[in-house]
């Protein structure tokens, strides 16, 4: 099978999705839950069946830069619908969803990357699923600080929209947040430890910017998680301090995976 088939079909799923929460919302009214979950999980078979085509070659795993991209997508928005099973997070799905249709359309339409298929040791590759997840994590961390920013905003001016008088009160929001660092935070630190155990050398020429940048997102996001700990580290600083942390992790990643495959060409 092609896999531009299963792309869109998920776009379409996705897009679909995002149009039916937007206009629930916008009357003031909550989405159907079960509705939205449903049309994510059949999204996310379709994304997972793309995935699987484009990134499954006979000489190992094509991860480039945007199926790099569209991987990380799908892991954020299946573990966003599994943590909806338990936590009031569903609201996150309305930047999620159109950022799973954004990618696994860039992923099917823009031209590969240089990256060699990667075919490695099971270290390796429990490396990368490590960091695949850690990401995931910390990117809903990440988009979980701007809706609660703008929930604050809202509420300090006495203008709340539909979407945020769907939202759960302001301190679980920002206990959600936490509870999210300190996943994204924990995975990091394995995905960092297991590519100190596994790979040759973190700091060749091909690594060290991601490493670097890496380590310096570890060293924020623990910086931030000792503030709320010791010092109640809330609102606006820890917006910034999650920004801050997730910009550096999407720097060391992608930002090198762009210069590499498409300026450098290596």
């Amino acid at each position: 099978m092609h896999p531009l088939l299963p792309s869109l079909a998920a776009a379409c799923l996705y897009a679909g999705a995002t149009a039916y929460q937007s206009f629930r919302l916008s009357r003031r009214t909550a989405p159907d839950k079960r509705l939205l979950s449903l049309l994510g999980l059949l999204a996310l078979l379709f994304h997972g069946a793309s995935l699987f085509i484009q990134m499954n070659h006979a000489t190992g795993l094509a991860l480039d830069f945007f199926n790099a991209s569209s991987l990380i997508a799908f892991a954020v928005i299946l573990l966003s619908l599994l943590a909806c099973m338990r936590m009031p997070v569903e609201n996150l799905l309305l930047l999620l969803y159109p950022l799973g249709c954004l990618t696994v359309l860039l992923a099917q339409l823009m031209p590969n990357g240089t990256l060699r298929p990667i075919s490695e040791s099971p270290g390796i590759l429990a490396h990368i699923l490590l960091s695949i997840i850690a990401y995931g994590i910390l990117t809903i961390a990440a988009f979980q600080s701007l809706l609660l920013l703008l929930q604050d905003h809202q509420l300090k001016h006495k203008h709340p929209s539909g979407l945020i008088k769907s939202f759960p009160p302001l301190q679980t929001m920002e206990s959600l947040l936490f509870g999210f660092l300190w996943a994204g935070w924990a995975l990091l630190s394995l995905s960092l430890l297991s590519g100190a155990v596994f790979l040759d050398d973190l700091f060749a020429q091909h690594l060290a910017h991601k490493t670097i940048l890496s380590s310096f997102a570890w060293v924020v996001f623990a910086v931030l998680l000792w503030g709320r700990h010791q010092l109640g580290w809330r609102g606006h600083k820890a917006i910034r301090w999650t920004l801050a942390g997730f910009c550096l992790l999407m720097l060391a990643y992608f930002g090198s995976k762009l210069v590499r495959e498409f300026i450098l060409h290596i």
